[in-house]
């Protein structure tokens, strides 16, 4: 008894394509924010500076990153006094942060001689 195959079989095909799909929208929201995820406090009044700040976050997890590479809180301190002392810096905190770690980065950066140091949040 033999059988002719005179239909294609296309669910594995749909299978696989419903897999790629979910791999190429979870990747493109990552890629789409170029960020460190960071659920940021709300403020009524923000800032909009133009320059490029460099930029420090603190995680929920307590990962501390500089420009996106994770460091440490002594190799934050020697990575910059690299940089001019007029340099803006932004810090990222999560807002399960505690408040002493931030205050701590804080104290620390204005310590080596910066200034102008923002804290990032979201306009509510």
């Amino acid at each position: 008894m033999e059988r002719e195959l005179d239909q294609i079989n296309v669910i594995p095909l749909v299978d696989v394509m419903l897999v790629l799909l979910v791999i190429v929208l979870t990747t493109a929201t990552f890629i789409t924010t170029g960020h460190i995820p960071v659920d940021l406090a709300k403020a009524k009044e923000a800032g909009d500076r133009k320059d490029v700040p460099l930029v420090i976050t603190l995680a929920a997890d307590g990962g501390l990153f500089l420009n996106d590479q994770a460091v440490t809180q002594d190799a934050l301190k020697v990575q910059l006094t690299a940089h001019p002392r007029e340099s803006l810096v932004l810090v990222r905190a999560d807002r399960v942060t505690v408040l002493e770690r931030f205050v701590n980065v804080v104290d620390d950066v204005r310590g080596l001689g910066f200034h102008q140091v923002s804290l990032e949040v979201v306009r509510s």
